[in-house]
């Protein structure tokens, strides 16, 4: 297939269909609103089911009936949307049921507005709803990588049972850029015979829950959760570096965002002042292994579309042996390049 110029949302939209998604469940929130648009038509198109549901808590509970069901099944929201979706989400992570999330960000709190923003990053990255769960949360920086995270999500949801975000700006889903969706299985994903999809006189009944009424059993089913959740963090975990190699500052930053930094990293370097970048791909489990052998660093500086959420991870990942820093905005206000180098120069003092 070759490169076609997509919208983002569009392109997340047609990623999905390409990787056998059956049932959409939505409602409709900018700046996310062209996915169900786009759905409604190609749902029907690919033979799956396209449902507006009446509320952001009606989609999420229509995506745990389906993915429990056994079906690829897919939300799409924005923020707000999203922290409406929490509780469902925590019953999806609890009932191990595979199930896509696309959170196209805008700026809050509250209804906040429909600029992009990076502000949901702690909700998605330390579990919104209630419990002990965490969900694998991918960040693409380009409509390229955005498509192949909605196909690679629902591979990984299948082979770990359990809910995936995909963390895209509203710039993620508003932008265009040539894209070329092809399918690429990441895993050999095998038969759900965990689902309830029908006994036909063949098995035993199956059942899919979150409640477990007796505290040892409950604690149990937390200590196997856990065990999977460790498992992600050992396999899944990654993140993109540039010039860091002799990196005396490096920046973090993802999405959108990196994008900018990437340009300012190469200012700095055209300078001959040894700036790196580091960008997570997976927001969770965060890339903690790539912060341990930058030995030439001397600060971290982490540049958001939010008042500072993903820093708290750069510090545990670093172990705070160097400064941390942070600049960033929020309510859809991105950071310029040229601010970006001004809050690097006054952090800087002598290092540079």
């Amino acid at each position: 297939m070759a490169k076609k110029l997509m919208k983002g949302n569009e392109a997340m939209a047609s990623a999905a269909i390409a990787a056998g998604c059956k049932c959409f469940f939505g409602y409709p929130i900018t700046p996310q609103n062209e996915i169900p648009e786009f759905m409604s038509k190609a749902m029907f198109e690919s033979g799956g089911s396209f449902v507006q549901a009446e509320s952001e808590i009606a989609a999420i509970n229509m995506v745990y009936g389906a993915g429990g069901a056994g079906a690829r099944a897919m939300t799409s929201s924005s923020s707000p949307g999203i922290a409406l979706k929490q509780e469902g989400i925590s019953y999806l992570a609890a009932a191990e049921i595979p199930a896509v999330i696309l959170n196209v960000m805008r700026g809050g709190p509250g209804l906040g507005g429909i600029q992009p923003s990076q502000s949901d990053y702690n909700m998605m990255t330390k579990g919104g709803g209630d419990g002990d769960y965490n969900c694998p949360v991918l960040a693409p920086s380009n409509l390229q990588e955005a498509s192949d995270m909605i196909m690679e999500a629902f591979d990984l949801a299948d082979y770990y049972r359990t809910p995936v975000y995909v963390a895209a700006d509203g710039f993620i889903g508003q932008m265009m850029e040539p894209v070329e969706i092809i399918y690429k299985p990441k895993y050999e994903i095998k038969e759900k015979t965990w689902a309830t999809n029908g006994m036909r006189g063949k098995r035993e009944k199956n059942v899919v829950n979150s409640l477990y009424l007796e505290a040892d059993l409950l604690y149990k089913h937390n200590l196997n959760l856990q065990e999977k959740y460790k498992l992600i963090k050992e396999k899944e975990a990654r993140a993109e570096k540039y010039k860091t190699e002799d990196a005396d500052i490096i920046l973090v930053s993802y999405g959108t965002m990196s994008r900018v930094c990437r340009g300012v990293v190469d200012t700095f370097r055209g300078e001959n002042k040894k700036i790196g970048m580091i960008r997570p791909i997976t927001l969770w489990p965060f890339p903690e292994k790539e912060f341990k052998n930058n030995n030439n660093c001397k600060m971290y500086i982490s540049i958001e579309m939010s008042m500072g959420q993903m820093i708290d991870d750069i510090k545990l990942a670093c172990e705070c042996k160097v400064p941390v820093k942070f600049f960033g905005k929020a309510g859809g206000i991105v950071p310029t390049s040229h601010e970006i180098i001004e809050h690097i120069k006054e952090f800087a003092g002598g290092i540079l």
